[in-house]
């Protein structure tokens, strides 16, 4: 056997057996990203979806650890959680404002430490973040304002139920439908309870306002959960919700069914923007660029397309 042969031979089985070790060095020397998430509640089942859909994502790869926290509505928790996951070494950060106030130094502050932050639907007050993705909280408010106007005919008693005042989502959400009111006169906002996007609350502060001797036409609510919650007091109270122009945001399984069965007029498709921060987080480990505010769009749900739009979550 020539001997150029056998050294190609031995040549061929060192690069073989060599291969496996070298993918090995490759699999060890990869970089493994820490990706934190601090969530305002994890009891919403909107909150839950849109952390789990962040994980959906992620977790397809394997080089990325994804962890999340439940701050259980309170808003100090929320900025210690999102401080600790700084502190313990994530490398990039999401968050979803409970108190715009309350979040705006700390997001700041881990920015100025080099730490990209993805905002999801909730903002901070000031530019100090990597890249905010939602929908316009306000247009839709000034939406669900115009269709009330026109299903009451220009004239009416409006009760809206509001969510948690302090993020930035229930600001908008108040003074986009506030503004549009001021263009249908013939219309008033009875009363403004808060439920903090809570279905239990809901039911509580509805009761309040029923036994109040409230009356009404219509309810817009910041939240299909809150708008169930509504819905069940009023059905404990002897009223009707088919007699009750009833508009809610989100479009949960919750809105499908009561649209199908006449009990809410409408809806607003609010996706969870999950995916796309998850998207975001790679394109930044990519060092890609990416926009600095990433819009979603919504649509108005009735009657007329329930059939053809898919809830934002099952």
């Amino acid at each position: 056997m020539p001997k150029k042969f056998i050294r190609l031979v031995v040549a061929v089985l060192a690069l073989l057996a060599s291969a496996p070790l070298l993918s090995q060095e490759r699999g060890n020397s990869q970089k493994i990203y820490t990706v934190g998430f601090a969530q305002d509640t994890m009891s919403n089942d909107w909150r839950a979806a849109q952390v789990n859909d962040v994980k959906r994502v992620l977790e397809k790869h394997p080089n990325i650890r994804f962890i999340s926290t439940d701050a259980k509505g309170s808003s100090a928790r929320q900025a210690f959680d999102f401080e600790r996951l700084a502190n313990d070494g994530a490398d990039i950060l999401i968050t979803s404002p409970r108190d715009v106030r309350a979040m705006t130094p700390v997001v700041s502050e881990v920015m100025k430490r080099g730490i990209p932050v993805v905002l999801l639907s909730r903002r901070i007050m000031s530019d100090d973040f990597t890249t905010f993705i939602g929908a316009d909280d306000r247009e839709i408010a000034r939406e669900a304002g115009r269709y009330l106007a026109k299903e009451l005919n220009g004239k009416g008693r409006v009760v809206m139920l509001r969510g948690v005042l302090t993020a930035t989502t229930a600001i908008a959400r108040t003074e986009g439908f506030i503004d549009e009111m001021k263009n249908h006169p013939g219309i008033e906002i009875v009363a403004q309870p808060v439920a903090n996007y809570r279905r239990n609350i809901a039911i509580k502060e509805m009761e309040k306002v029923i036994s109040a001797g409230i009356k009404f036409d219509a309810l817009y609510a910041h939240s299909d959960s809150m708008a169930t919650g509504a819905r069940m007091a009023m059905e404990m109270a002897g009223i009707d919700p088919k007699s009750i122009k009833i508009v809610g945001i989100d479009y949960i399984p919750e809105a499908r069914k009561a649209i199908r069965a006449g009990e809410q007029s409408a809806s607003f498709t609010y996706p969870t923007a999950g995916a796309q921060g998850a998207e975001a987080v790679l394109k930044i480990i990519r060092g890609e660029k990416m926009a600095k505010e990433q819009k979603i769009p919504f649509t108005r749900v009735t009657i007329e397309n329930v059939e053809q739009v898919e809830t934002i979550f099952k």
